[in-house]
């Protein structure tokens, strides 16, 4: 594992120095490639995915591990989306001159070696490394057993594209040994890499808070709130609920719970349990009262990412206690409210504690592409040093250029 990180390392500094162009066609090679090589890729990705289903993994772990002809052009033209971004090394993000003459520059530099954990899905090796590269980063990256033959083909494209285009193969490093005891040593290499990203489910990333002892970025839960407030458009509102909780339930920007006003509990719980059929509901005692179909719902479901077609749901009789009930079950990721009210709304964006908050708008928006960063790592539901959609400048640090003409200090 330390050869490995050292050579993920010593390929950071070669890429720190990279032009924009030479990276640029990196990842164009790369896309080429993949499209060239799909056969291959679908080969190894057939042994993965043959080996799930034998071992009875369920049909969602199954569907994101599976591969296709149009998701590995996907994971091609995401190579592309990203070359065609702007580069954020060598940014300057202000500047300023001091009373004595000197000239102070704050800039954007690359992390060096990003090093990712990642569960089922293939797709995040090419991701990762077509956005660690725009970036300067060295992508150092460790998958999960169930998706080894899939990661491995794929690495060995991306590879050949950066060694077409002049630049190290080592810019990707993947680790092939999918023991619990590599991932742990992985989490370790402090001499080697400078951040670390888990994307996965709850038990991974309390592996990394158990073992880091790397800086990471938690890629967190999504337990995800829609607040219909007294003053919401009762049709707006059944709009937004339905699209946050059904687009796409398994993903980490889906509503996992509604939170109601019971100024409007009655007129709007009746019609939305009908719009959200095939959705398990699960409430408190007043959200029962009017809606008796639904079940009863645990403190734990209120603080729980279903990742499913289920959904938690509480009445409130105010709008602290709506903000109240969010910031305690919450997980930090992305909140919701319907509101008429300004007033409303911007207590509701100042007081909740939370990466992303929306107004009068769904919960799956919050995406790097939908963002307009045109890709990202993950989300992150923590504060430092990044937090909500990770794009190419949330994989970059900064640095201080200081000019002077002979200064000195008295």
């Amino acid at each position: 594992m330390r050869e490995l990180g050292r050579r993920a390392k010593a390929a950071s500094r070669v890429l720190a120095l990279a032009s924009t162009a030479d990276k640029d066609a990196a990842l164009h090679a790369a896309a080429d490639l993949l499209v060239g090589r799909a056969a291959d890729i679908l080969a190894a990705n057939a042994i993965d995915v043959s080996r799930s289903e034998s071992e009875g993994a369920p049909t969602t772990v199954v569907d994101r591990l599976r591969l296709t002809t149009a998701r590995v052009d996907a994971m091609a033209a995401g190579l592309r989306k990203v070359a065609a971004l702007a580069d954020p090394v060598g940014e300057v993000v202000e500047g300023w001159t001091r009373p004595n003459g000197l000239l102070i520059e704050k800039v954007r530099v690359p992390l060096g070696v990003v090093a990712i954990i990642y569960e089922n899905r293939p797709n995040v090796t090419s991701d990762a490394f077509g956005l660690c590269l725009k970036s300067g980063n060295a992508a150092f990256l460790r998958g999960s057993s169930g998706a080894i033959s899939s990661n491995v083909a794929i690495a060995a494209v991306l590879r050949e594209g950066l060694a077409k285009a002049g630049l190290p193969e080592d810019a990707l490093v993947l680790v092939e040994d999918t023991s619990r005891e590599a991932a742990v040593e992985f989490m370790r290499q402090r001499d080697f890499v400078d951040c670390l990203i888990p994307r996965g489910g709850r038990s991974l990333v309390a592996s990394v808070l158990e073992h880091a002892t790397v800086p990471y970025v938690i890629d967190g839960d999504g337990n995800c709130h829609v607040y219909v407030d007294a003053a919401a458009d009762l049709d707006q509102a059944l709009d937004i609920v339905v699209n946050a909780k059904t687009q796409r339930p398994s993903v980490c920007n889906a509503a996992e719970s509604l939170v109601v006003h019971e100024a409007v509990a009655e007129r709007f719980l009746p019609p939305a349990a009908r719009a959200l059929e095939g959705v398990e509901l699960v409430g408190d005692e007043r959200t029962r009262q009017i809606v008796p179909a639904v079940g009863p719902a645990s403190d734990d479901d209120f603080g729980r990412e279903f990742l499913d077609l289920k959904l938690s749901i509480a009445v409130v009789p105010s709008l602290d206690a709506a903000i109240a009930h969010v910031n305690r079950y919450g997980s930090g990721h992305t909140e919701a409210i319907c509101t008429r009210d300004l007033a409303a709304a911007r207590r509701f964006c100042r007081e909740i504690d939370a990466a992303v908050v929306t107004v009068n708008a769904s919960t799956r928006f919050t995406d790097g592409e939908e963002f307009g960063f045109g890709a990202e790592i993950g989300i992150s539901t923590q504060k430092l040093h990044a937090r909500g959609p990770m794009g190419l400048r949330e994989l970059t640090t900064v640095k201080y250029l200081v000019q002077g003409e002979g200064q000195v200090r008295t």
